[in-house]
């Protein structure tokens, strides 16, 4: 089956699923694997940094510094998701399109339950956006960014934020991984050539007599 301006979309036995091929699609997936190497990163970067800074038990050695660091941590997920979260949604549902009809052999178990996952973070994210907007509204007018009211709201928006950046910075793979099996079980779907376009070899054409 072919969608709008020639895209392919995935056939199956049990019906058709939306085409993963679009231009607007990849550009989508390409920002999300931006997003997981980055947030790879900066998770990396922050392990490092608790490592070398607190003792034995977990307690750090200068706790102000400390927090600074987990605030720089939370504001750099954050900012890196930015260029997903407009498109998020629309990547959650083709995940969840493409990975309905695909052979059971080719699923992975815990794909189903990482989709809910990201769903779930990107309600409680959504939620928190309203209400950060919602704090901005209730700021004195005096409170601008580099100013301590605004900086200490936004910090503390960014710390209920993160752990469901990092469910993102987590499972988000599972979107990338189920496109690339779709992707390569419309390629084993794909139907032979026909005679016309490759004729078998050997044949000839009998000679009307």
């Amino acid at each position: 089956m072919t969608a709008k301006h020639g895209t392919p979309n995935i056939t199956t036995p049990q019906g058709p699923v939306i085409s993963t091929t679009s231009d607007s699609h990849r550009a989508t997936l390409k920002q999300l694997s931006a997003f997981l190497r980055e947030s790879t990163y900066i998770l990396a970067n922050w392990n490092y940094y608790s490592e070398e800074n607190t003792d034995l038990d977990g307690w750090p050695f200068d706790e102000h510094a400390y927090g600074l660091r987990q605030h720089q941590r939370d504001r750099e997920t954050a900012e890196a998701f930015e260029a997903v979260r407009p498109t998020a949604r629309q990547l959650l549902a083709t995940a969840e399109e493409q990975l309905a009809p695909l052979p059971a052999h080719t699923v992975q178990p815990r794909w189903a339950w990482q989709l809910g996952t990201l769903r779930d973070a990107l309600d409680r994210l959504d939620t928190l956006h309203q209400e950060w907007q919602q704090t901005c509204a209730d700021l004195p007018l005096t409170a601008r960014p580099g100013t301590p009211a605004y900086d200490d709201a936004l910090v503390d928006h960014y710390a209920e934020a993160w752990s469901y950046l990092d469910d993102w910075a987590t499972h988000g793979h599972a979107v990338i991984d189920i496109n690339t099996t779709a992707r390569s079980t419309q390629s084993r779907l794909a139907p032979p050539p026909t005679a016309k376009s490759a004729p078998v070899v050997g044949r000839t054409t009998p000679v009307r007599r």
